[in-house]
């Protein structure tokens, strides 16, 4: 079964949290992953991107708090956010670029 599964979100009052996307049931190595968040009343709006090869992206939004990373090895992608805002709250969604596979998300809540 192809298959994106998210962990690692939660309510934090600020701070660092890192997301992990365990993907199975597909060539992982061989593919773009993404980050991407969608807020109530919101569209997606991506958060990063890392190729095959490791290069990576980011928006002016999360630039220099975010920073995406992958572990072929293990078949997973992460997302290191720090300096969370309560803006940063949102369900964040990992994606297999190109084989359009989705995960079902993992929520993130920045209180106060």
């Amino acid at each position: 079964q192809v298959q994106l599964v998210e962990s690692g979100g939660g309510l934090v009052p600020g701070g660092s949290l890192r997301l992990s996307c365990a993907a199975s049931g597909f060539t992982f190595s061989g593919y773009a992953m993404r980050w991407y968040r969608q807020a109530p009343g919101k569209g997606r709006e991506l958060v990063g991107v890392i190729s095959s090869g490791g290069s990576t992206y980011y928006p002016d939004s999360v630039k220099g708090r975010f920073t995406i990373s992958r572990d072929n090895a293990k078949n997973t992608v992460f997302l290191q956010m720090n300096s969370l805002k309560p803006e940063d709250t949102a369900v964040y969604y990992c994606y297999a670029e190109a084989r359009l596979i989705w995960g079902q998300g993992t929520q993130v809540t920045v209180s106060s």
